[in-house]
């Protein structure tokens, strides 16, 4: 077993192979949609702008049920307030999901222009540490994309939330699928050995 999963705990490791099978399905599938959602970014996009306003509508549903079982005008008036303001924004989100894209792309130019700062500050301090090149081109990507972002909006709401988040799926199903594919592989030479 060469492949260093032998170091994985082993009740771990025993249910990735008992279901690798059904995790490589899985993965392959999460591979599909997220070349699907690259082909077609903007619906790809305004799917993920409505699954985060259904999110954000049940989470209002439960702060109102907290907040009815702790006394809505007593304790419970914050959280009957934040539940009332999730099932708004949740439901705005829903019935307008272009907007909710236009909000989630701002979102997203700026969270990637910060971190990219913070990325290329960290890097700076690595510096003496070998791999700390990465870590600045890293930083350097996330700020050229941030900024390649705000500047293309709001063109850019048509391809970046969708194209994020099929090349997420894509790498996130390709490691699902890898890892099942060497627990597997762990399998077949722990029964041959």
């Amino acid at each position: 077993m060469s492949n260093g999963i032998q170091e994985v705990d082993q009740e771990v490791l025993s249910t990735i192979k008992r279901h690798s099978g059904v995790g490589m399905a899985v993965g392959i599938l999460v591979v599909v949609a997220g070349v699907l959602a690259l082909i077609s970014p903007f619906i790809a996009g305004l799917s993920v702008a409505i699954a985060v306003g259904v999110l954000l509508v049940v989470s209002g549903v439960s702060r109102l049920f907290l907040a009815f079982k702790m006394g809505s005008f007593g304790v419970g008036l914050l959280m009957f307030l934040l539940g009332v303001l999730s099932i708004f924004v949740g439901g705005y989100m829903v019935a307008r999901p272009g907007m909710a894209l236009a909000t989630l792309t701002i979102v997203l130019a700026a969270y990637f222009f910060v971190d990219g700062i913070f990325e290329i500050i960290w890097a700076f301090r690595l510096r003496p540490i070998k791999g700390w090149g990465w870590q600045l081109f890293s930083g350097i990507v996330a700020l050229a994309l941030g900024i390649m972002i705000w500047r293309q909006f709001p063109v850019s709401g048509m391809w970046a939330v969708g194209t994020l988040a099929g090349i997420h799926m894509i790498f996130g199903g390709s490691s699902v699928t890898s890892l099942c594919s060497a627990a597997r592989s762990a399998a077949k030479e722990a029964q041959a050995g």
